[in-house]
């Protein structure tokens, strides 16, 4: 199977420009493509899962990557998806953020046959003037505020500032292929306006083709973006994210998304995924093992993988485990020497709230080295935090309470 035949059997092309054209240049490893990452946080996460599996798929295909991180456009934020205006960062904490995606991002793509860039090299030195000439008027405004990723904003108000997002991500693209005969641009399906007008700035400035195609978005069967827990993203640092809490986070999938996420996101054959369509009852639950091993081992390697399937296990089966992931506590977490279960529950960061701990804790779903705890007012001394407590909300979800 070859790889556009392939990402269709694994149900990841939401929108294409030429279809054919697209397809024959990726079928022949004739595909320069660029994808875009904003550094926002000092991490990727589950969100950008989706796009740099993609372009690990298109590179073992023989195509060239053109990994561009956004230190330009995260100046300004994206509004896509967006009901309210990104938080304004410094050029001292973008360049930050750019030096850690590129470390993760080593984990996927080989840039010993990958082009590397950051288009604040060329945004941030841009005459406004110039730009408004040169650019601008090639843009309808009409056509601008039509776009799918401007709508949310519109209603409580769209920036000038974010208005311009389209403009800078289309010269990006514009860019890329005048220096580096870049002739497509993936992304994500809610990138789709802004992709288009960098395939018809291109058109419009040089006479020529070039292509974008989107991959579907990683949402559950109720429709919502994955990758989001109680205590926020998912991160592919293991600093914000231990290893077992991402491989815990894929092995708690539903039921009804284990195997669209088994096809999209992992490099298990296509053949031996199609074996897997009629799983049922504890068959699914192997399912959600797989995908947790694959994930994980993809994202901090092997022996990370197995430690934290080793630990999962050993939670699930005999209830304790000393390598479980660990809150430590200090003295001041503690009052009079003691901490109660509420707080106790939102230290670990399995409940976002006292409110939402106590209402775990008067359902019946919290335990405490394997007893139930139903009074909220339960408290744990140092001493008894000083070897370890493993704490432990609904069925899934642990954590182990130390003093440090």
């Amino acid at each position: 199977m070859k790889i556009y035949e392939e990402l269709v059997a694994r149900g990841l092309i939401a929108q294409v420009t030429n279809e054919e054209e697209i397809k024959a240049l990726v079928n022949e490893g004739k595909a320069t493509f660029y994808i875009g990452f904003d550094p926002t946080a000092d991490s990727l996460h589950v969100g950008h899962f989706m796009a740099l599996c993609l372009m690990k798929r298109l590179q073992m295909a023989g195509n060239k990557p053109v990994v561009l991180i956004g230190g330009g456009t995260a100046m300004i934020g994206d509004p896509s998806g967006r009901t309210d205006m990104r938080k304004m960062m410094t050029r001292e904490t973008i360049e930050h953020n750019v030096a850690c995606f590129k470390k993760q991002m080593s984990r996927f793509i080989d840039f010993d046959r990958a082009i590397l860039v950051n288009n604040a090299d060329w945004l941030l030195d841009l005459n406004y003037v110039d730009v408004l000439r040169d650019v601008g008027a090639c843009f309808s405004v009409n056509k601008m505020l039509s776009a799918e990723c401007y709508k949310q904003r519109m209603e409580k108000g769209l920036s000038f500032l974010e208005f311009n997002y389209m403009i800078m991500q289309s010269y990006d693209f514009y860019h890329l292929f005048k220096t580096y005969n870049c002739n497509m641009q993936f992304g994500g399906d809610d990138q789709w306006s802004n992709m288009l007008g960098g395939t018809e700035l291109i058109r419009k400035k040089l006479g020529k083709d070039a292509h974008a195609m989107t991959i579907t978005l990683l949402l559950n069967s109720e429709g919502k973006k994955m990758g989001k827990t109680a205590s926020g993203a998912v991160w592919l640092d293991p600093e914000k994210s231990t290893p077992y809490e991402f491989y815990q986070y894929w092995r708690n999938v539903g039921d009804a998304d284990v195997l669209k996420c088994i096809r999209m996101l992992t490099f298990l054959p296509v053949e031996e995924i199609d074996k897997m369509d009629g799983w049922q009852g504890e068959q699914l639950n192997r399912a959600k093992e797989i995908l947790a091993f694959e994930l994980t081992k993809l994202v901090h390697g092997e022996e990370e993988a197995l430690k934290a399937e080793a630990s999962a296990k050993a939670l699930f089966g005999a209830g304790s485990a000393a390598d479980a992931p660990t809150t430590e506590l200090t003295a001041e977490d503690l009052a009079d020497g003691a901490i109660d279960i509420l707080t106790l529950l939102v230290k670990c960061e399995l409940c976002a709230s006292k409110s939402e701990a106590r209402r775990n804790v008067q359902q019946g779903g919290v335990t405490v080295e394997g007893d139930k705890v139903t009074d909220v007012y339960k408290t744990y001394t140092s001493a008894e935090l000083a070897g370890g407590l493993l704490v432990k909300r609904g069925k899934k979800s642990y954590r182990r309470a130390v003093m440090k």
